[in-house]
């Protein structure tokens, strides 16, 4: 990476003002990777909640998934060695929130049979309700 060797020069130099500069780039860029690995998930668990409300059905497998995509959102965002988040439960539930779009145009595809337009299927659904089950499953499911 092009900021850890600038970084080293900086040091080198003394430049602490431009050295703490790049470590604030740098963590910025860590934690969007972070935020957009979370986003994947979350899309998927998203898209079988959005399926289960629409369908008022659940299966082994949209559950299977609901589970590993929770694990994985969890695992994600657990600090361990300082302990605590990355994410607060405010800028889980806007990632969340972003993530819907893809789930909801991924969903249209899948509800029964593709019947559904995004927008009709948008309109079966409620949205505050699904994100707000995905928060929940978050937040209480074990690892």
């Amino acid at each position: 990476m092009e900021e850890i060797l600038t970084l080293k020069n900086l040091l080198l130099k003394g430049d602490i003002k431009g050295s703490l500069a790049i470590v604030e780039e740098l963590e910025e860029m860590s934690k969007n990777d972070l935020i957009n690995n979370i986003r994947s998930h979350a899309i998927i668990l998203l898209l079988h909640l959005i399926k289960q409300q629409a369908e008022n059905r659940s299966t082994r497998s949209w559950d299977v998934s609901i589970r590993n995509s929770v694990r994985e959102i969890q695992r994600k965002n657990k600090r361990r060695k300082a302990g605590g988040y990355y994410l607060t439960s405010e800028e889980l539930r806007e990632t969340l929130a972003e993530a819907y779009l893809n789930a909801i145009d991924e969903a249209s595809l899948e509800v029964e049979g593709g019947r559904y337009l995004t927008e009709e299927l948008a309109n079966l659904v409620n949205k505050e309700e699904i994100i707000n089950s995905a928060l929940n499953l978050i937040s209480t499911s074990e690892v």
